[in-house]
């Protein structure tokens, strides 16, 4: 019997492109569990525990703070997306 292997998409995260990609999707949702999910997915991409080490934090935390239950602090946040080489920004919402 063949078994179906789940779904990760840290796995087809492989340049930054992508990456931004992915983050603009998941902020265009307004859903902070998807947009999280997706910043824990391109973290996963790039190595949890390098980027643990980098932020001076636990691996364990760091993924349960990104995690669909995680509740991380908007500075943990902004410092993962700073360390991946990312920032936030600002626009004009378009008119519907």
């Amino acid at each position: 019997m063949e078994t179906v292997k789940d779904f990760d998409a840290a796995e087809y995260i492989d340049n930054k492109e992508t990456a931004i990609e992915y983050l603009k999707a998941a902020l265009a949702e307004n859903d902070t569990k998807f947009l999280l999910r997706a910043i824990g997915d391109i973290a996963r991409s790039k190595g949890m525990a390098q980027l643990a080490r980098e932020l001076n934090l636990d691996r364990k935390g760091l993924y349960d703070s990104l995690s669909p239950k995680g509740n991380p602090s908007f500075s943990t946040v902004v410092k993962v997306l700073d360390t991946l080489g990312f920032q936030l920004s600002v626009q004009q919402k378009k008119a519907s």
